[in-house]
């Protein structure tokens, strides 16, 4: 049985390929995996677990029937859906983590993020993420009417969309010696995080050690995905709604 790491999904009603790619790989994690985890930005936008929309209740059922299959799904917050809360993880049986977030695959500690917070060139974005993170604008952003919350996640997209057209990709990435130090801080040599849509597996040198940093991909065209075998395999893997289902 396998480990499978996503991230980035943006799910969203406008994209319904997206969703079609995510129904058919939670079966396939269903019949061939022994944990997945999702780190962050599962949804394009989360306003709140109040926000039971038929596309969101649609999700979140899946993921339900996902779990009660005895399917442990491990949920991250990104800096899309940081409001997802206690009543999500109650309806889909996820289980959530913190923002860093070591586990142990197959012998190998591993460190998991969404890795908005690698990205320090981003002097804007963190500072954003500092307050939309903090618990006042939590409680404050609940007390609103779902309506309004809308018209916030719009606003705050297109401020976002606007922000990545004009930063330089250097800006955008995340920056090494921040990688450095917070594998440094938890003890491992290997990291998967997403957020930058750049997938890849970087090998590098830390104190000495050969080093892994393993970035996941978006799933603006096809899905990708990260599996990690017992034997201590590991690849990244791309696939589309028109592929076989996927059996490790």
């Amino acid at each position: 049985m396998i480990n499978a790491f996503i991230s980035d999904l943006h799910l969203e009603e406008n994209h319904p390929e997206s969703v079609d790619i995510f129904q058919q790989f939670l079966k396939d994690c269903v019949m061939s995996a022994s944990a997945l985890y999702i780190l962050g930005d599962f949804f394009e936008t989360w306003i709140g677990d109040d926000d039971l929309t038929p596309f969101n209740r649609m999700i979140i059922d899946a993921l339900l029937n996902a779990t009660q299959k005895k399917l442990p799904i491990y949920f991250m917050h990104g800096n899309r859906d940081f409001l997802i809360g206690k009543k999500f993880l109650k309806m889909t049986g996820c289980q959530l983590l913190p923002d860093e977030y070591v586990t142990d695959i197959f012998g190998t500690p591993t460190l998991l993020m969404h890795g908005d917070t690698l990205c320090t060139d981003d002097i804007q974005y963190l500072k954003f993420r500092k307050k939309a993170r903090s618990a006042w604008f939590k409680f404050f952003i609940q007390l609103l009417s779902l309506k309004k919350r809308r018209a916030i996640a719009t606003r705050y997209r297109e401020a976002s969309q606007m922000h990545i057209r004009q930063a330089s990709s250097d800006i955008m990435d995340v920056t090494q010696s921040e990688v450095e130090n917070v594998m440094k801080k938890h003890h491992v040599l290997h990291l998967i995080h997403g957020h930058t849509h750049r997938p890849f597996q970087h090998h590098f040198d830390l104190n000495g050690q050969n080093a892994t940093r393993t970035v996941l991909g978006a799933w603006h065209e096809r899905g990708n995905a990260l599996i990690c075998h017992p034997n201590g395999r590991q690849e990244l893997i791309y696939f589309s709604s028109n592929s076989p289902p996927l059996m490790w």
